[in-house]
């Protein structure tokens, strides 16, 4: 009797213990994320608790169970200094492979989309819904002593630094490593098609001519016709006439919403008053497209000073090399608009 009573108390312990091993296996190594998670990426905040990201990890569907995934973190030791990023999880991963990916795999990238900004503000915004950095971080950064610093440059000519493209980052990155992949783009951008030969060939350095673009860019969305309109700008630059450029009028009253720069609006008192002080804006009017940096150095060889929206709905300018044809261009122009029932 004694011995039977061993043989089922050892049989007892022997399934007991197959079933805490089989339970503590499938724990560690049993499939725990689900079908769903490589449709989207994990996003980890800063400073995450491993309550928190069991939490997350549950509530946004990338586990099934988050005991067994809070008692495999605590077997790892993993829990603090979760790293911040975005990551790619795969389906049916058990929790050690998904710990030990989080813990040191490859995050993954997203694509940081730069164009369109007016203002360091307006770009510290669209800069901050791409990173986890939100926008006051970024603009701190850009307007700091350091970085001005740092660039050799000034807080109005920040904005040259950004080639508008779609960059590759990672999402945890901050706006001091954002800012040093600038300063590569923007290095290999210039060193490129003979751009920095080419701003030397018009006197000019890469900001003025960054800053000339700007103005280009807020006057036309026609790249067909910008190099036509920067050899006019560029030839009032010669003579020393006033730019007199209507972007410009709008950048230094802030206005943006007006339709049409009014009569208060050009005697406006402002270094980027194109109407009141001649040359260059102290920096540019708004980020500078690609095309438009590259009409400048490509710039047509013309006489043109002047030019007038058609008014036709092409979007197009005429080009005229005196006042009085530019008044008859701007009869044309008025008189497209009323033909059209925008006047």
């Amino acid at each position: 009797m004694l011995k039977k009573t061993l043989i089922y108390s050892l049989i007892a312990l022997i399934i007991a213990s197959t079933a805490i091993g089989f339970l503590a296996y499938n724990t560690f190594f049993g499939k725990n994320t689900t079908d769903k998670v490589n449709e989207t990426l994990l996003s980890l905040e800063p400073g995450l608790s491993i309550e928190a990201l069991a939490d997350k990890l549950t509530e946004e569907g990338f586990i099934l169970d988050k005991k067994s995934f809070l008692r495999t973190a605590k077997a790892m030791k993993y829990g603090s200094n979760i790293r911040t990023g975005k990551f790619s999880v795969k389906g049916k991963n058990s929790n050690v492979e998904l710990i030990r990916h989080l813990r040191t795999g490859a995050q993954a990238t997203v694509n940081l989309v730069i164009n369109n900004a007016r203002t360091l503000e307006d770009l510290s915004g669209k800069l901050s819904k791409f990173v986890v950095s939100d926008s006051i971080d970024f603009l701190n950064h850009l307007k700091g002593s350091e970085t001005i610093e740092l660039l050799e440059t000034t807080e109005e000519n920040i904005m040259t630094y950004f080639i508008p493209n779609t960059y590759e980052v990672y999402w945890s990155e901050s706006p001091s490593e954002i800012l040093e992949r600038m300063q590569r783009e923007h290095k290999r951008f210039w060193y490129s098609n003979n751009r920095i030969e080419k701003a030397k060939a018009l006197n000019m350095t890469k900001e003025e001519v960054y800053t000339l673009a700007s103005i280009i860019e807020k006057e036309t969305n026609q790249n067909q016709e910008k190099p036509r309109m920067a050899g006019a700008l560029l030839n009032r630059l010669k003579i020393g006439m006033p730019l007199q450029a209507d972007p410009t009028v709008v950048f230094a009253t802030r206005d943006f919403t007006a339709k049409r720069v009014l009569n208060k609006h050009l005697h406006y008192d402002s270094p980027y008053n194109t109407y009141m002080y001649p040359g260059l804006p102290p920096g540019p009017i708004a980020m500078a497209s690609i095309a438009s940096i590259d009409a400048i150095l490509n710039a047509e060889d013309h006489n043109y000073l002047y030019y007038c929206a058609k008014g036709d709905g092409s979007g197009l300018h005429n080009f005229a090399t005196n006042l009085s044809s530019h008044n008859r261009n701007s009869r044309i122009y008025v008189q497209n608009l009323k033909k059209r029932g925008k006047r």
